[in-house]
């Protein structure tokens, strides 16, 4: 044994330990804020339950819905948005955080109508090529309130959307759907 070396070990910093514990503690709060922060403010992810927005959508898939835009711009005709359910689906069962997607059909102060499977805006017939097929029932003419939105699903004749419960309020609105990232063989944005 070399005499300048010592069986003795040096004794473990106690303190070191602790500041290694306190700092992973740190970053994981912060990482748990900063999803938070996104989830709520930003952009959330959300699972599609069911045929109601074929062929666009398929049950299964995976989106990121983004809540930024609409901040700063209302929704336009065309788009797909997330929701809350509105009182008149509340008072049906459906649960207040139990969220819907449509496409944006009508916006506040249009007239709308569906006549032969034809829907109307304005009495101008809607160019459509993204529906599974015509709505198989009339429609009489609405006008579409202030602050609100008449939405329908892309498969028409499988969807529970504004024909059945009414317009939606602006403020159940969640943020639009803007990228699917599952299945990958669809990923992509809407």
């Amino acid at each position: 044994m070399n005499p300048h070396e010592s069986d003795v070990k040096p004794a473990a910093n106690p303190s070191k330990g602790w500041s290694n514990w306190q700092e992973n503690l740190t970053l994981i709060a912060i990482a748990l804020c900063l999803a938070i922060l996104i989830r709520t403010f930003i952009a959330e992810p959300r699972y599609i339950p069911s045929d109601s927005m074929l062929p666009t959508l398929h049950t299964g898939d995976r989106l990121v819905v983004e809540k930024v835009s609409y901040r700063f711009h209302p929704p336009t005709n065309g788009d797909i948005i997330v929701f809350q359910p509105p009182a008149e689906l509340q008072k049906r069962g459906y649960p207040q955080d139990q969220a819907f997607i449509k496409r944006v059909i009508g916006l506040p102060g249009k007239i709308l109508k569906i006549n032969d499977g034809q829907v109307y805006l304005n009495d101008q017939p809607l160019t459509e090529d993204y529906i599974a097929e015509p709505a198989n029932q009339p429609f009489p003419a609405v006008q579409v309130p202030e602050n609100n939105f008449f939405v329908m699903g892309d498969n028409r004749n499988d969807s529970n959307d504004s024909r059945y419960w009414g317009f939606l309020p602006r403020q159940n609105i969640i943020g639009r759907a803007a990228f699917r990232f599952w299945p990958l063989d669809r990923i992509g944005f809407i």
